[in-house]
């Protein structure tokens, strides 16, 4: 999956740093917008949204998002199909750090991946809408003998007032939010609003940019993180970081999420907070 100047320079015994190699491999993968109140819930499919790692089957091979392999043991891969899947590596609700430190663990963790599930949410090589893709996987999944492979319940969509209830049930129950799906959509490795997240706080990602010196209590240590969105804009995140972040923080050049209550005059997300460094 390398282009042709990584395969170039491959070709001369020229070394390619992982992240590179990792950017080449990466699935295109869809990626969702935010639903909020007003949007039509006609011909959209709703279900949990899954905090773990979104985990993409090739269907020889586990990648992250970013396109890193992902090492499980052979026990977990060899039920899997021969057809892409895209899903979510979950350890269950309130469990993110497990989820990730099993799928980063390059050496797999036998205990570890048995608390795992892969929860599949499309079919990306179907053909079809998704309702289409969605009755495939449903005839495709759950494999005998595998009941960590999952395929994740969808229901129907409704009215906001149903939605918004759901949404207060899930989050009440620990898990985090809720995702919606175009029935009549076709698989795109792009951001649309052919699938939604549904949350009760808004977030986004942003790339570390800078470290700013803390002040006081963190005086030797990390005050803040500059960090830059998509779209080029530019401020600081400062709240939600822990001590061990601060002592450790994000990498300059790291992709990271965080949250915020919509946005000021200037378009800059308001009282924005760290969540966590994006995982693949």
């Amino acid at each position: 999956m390398l282009n042709r100047r990584s395969l170039l320079l491959a070709a001369f015994g020229l070394a390619i740093a992982p992240a590179v190699l990792a950017r080449e491999s990466a699935p295109l993968l869809m990626l969702a917008e935010t639903y909020r109140p007003g949007m039509s819930l006609a011909d959209y499919w709703v279900s949990e949204k899954y905090d773990g790692v979104r985990a993409y089957w090739d269907g020889q091979q586990l990648w992250t998002r970013g396109g890193e392999k992902i090492v499980a043991p052979a026990w977990f891969t060899t039920p899997l199909p021969t057809q892409p899947l895209d899903g979510e590596l979950w350890a269950g609700r309130g469990r993110f750090s497990h989820a990730v430190s099993t799928a980063r663990n390059q050496t797999p963790n036998d205990i570890a991946w048995h608390e795992m599930r892969f929860m599949v949410f499309d079919l990306p090589t179907q053909p079809g809408d998704f309702t289409a893709r969605l009755a495939a996987l449903r005839k495709l999944l759950p494999v005998t003998g595998a009941p960590w492979v999952v395929p994740v319940p969808q229901e129907r969509a409704t009215t906001h007032e149903a939605l918004q209830a759901l949404l207060d049930k899930t989050v009440k129950m620990g898990g985090e939010g809720l995702m919606l799906h175009r029935g009549a959509s076709l698989y795109k490795g792009e951001r649309s609003n052919d699938l939604l997240k549904v949350k009760p706080y808004e977030d986004a990602e942003a790339r570390v940019i800078e470290h700013v010196p803390g002040k006081g209590r963190h005086g030797s240590r990390l005050g803040a993180l500059v960090v830059e969105t998509p779209d080029g804009k530019r401020f600081r995140l400062g709240t939600g970081l822990t001590d061990a972040e601060r002592e450790n923080p994000p990498a300059i050049g790291t992709w990271v999420t965080y949250r915020y209550n919509g946005l000021t005059a200037k378009g800059l997300p308001r009282f924005a907070r760290f969540m966590r460094v994006r995982e693949g």
